[in-house]
C-alpha cells in the first residue's frame, strides 16, 4: 500500500483508539473485510469493541474517504484501506484478493456517456468479480 494511504490522524475526523485499531486491522489486510471480521481482528489484537462501534468507525472512515466500501451481491458491505485517488477493483470471488485498477479509457467513456445524456459531474464505482490466477489453479 502506498505510504499516503497510511496517514494518521484522519482527514476531518477524530483519531480515537478504537478507530486506530480498525485502521490497523484494515492496513494489515490485503482483502476486503466485513464489519464482523474487523471486530474479530481488532479483538484478537487486544482491542475488543462492540460491533456498533466498528460500524460507526467504518462510517466515519468511509465518509473521510479513508476506506473503500464494496457492495457484493451477498448484501454485506465489505471494507478495505486503499490508496488515495480514484480507482476500481478486481476482486477474486474465491479468496477475496483485491487488485486496484485505474483505466483512463473507462473514465473518458463515463464522462462522454454522461455528457451525451445531459448529465454533469458523473460519479461512479466499478468492481469486477472473477477468479484470480492462484484460485484458478485449484478450481
Amino acid at each position: 500500500m502506498a505510504p499516503e494511504a497510511e496517514r494518521l490522524p484522519l482527514a476531518g475526523s477524530r483519531a480515537t483508539r478504537r478507530r486506530s485499531a480498525i485502521i490497523d486491522a484494515l492496513t494489515n489486510a490485503s482483502t476486503f473485510h466485513s464489519a464482523r471480521d474487523l471486530q474479530k481482528l481488532a479483538s484478537d489484537a487486544g482491542h475488543p469493541m462492540a460491533l456498533s462501534t466498528v460500524y460507526r468507525a467504518l462510517q466515519a472512515l468511509s465518509a473521510a474517504n479513508e476506506v473503500d466500501v464494496l457492495h457484493p451481491s451477498c448484501g454485506e458491505a465489505l471494507y478495505r484501506r486503499c490508496t488515495l485517488g480514484h480507482h476500481h477493483h478486481l476482486v477474486c470471488r474465491q479468496c477475496g484478493q483485491a487488485t486496484e485498477i485505474a483505466d483512463e479509457a473507462l473514465e473518458k467513456w463515463v464522462e462522454r456517456t454522461a455528457n451525451q445524456h445531459g448529465f454533469t459531474e458523473p460519479h461512479h464505482t466499478l468492481e469486477i468479480f472473477g477468479t484470480c490466477q492462484e484460485c484458478a489453479k485449484f478450481g
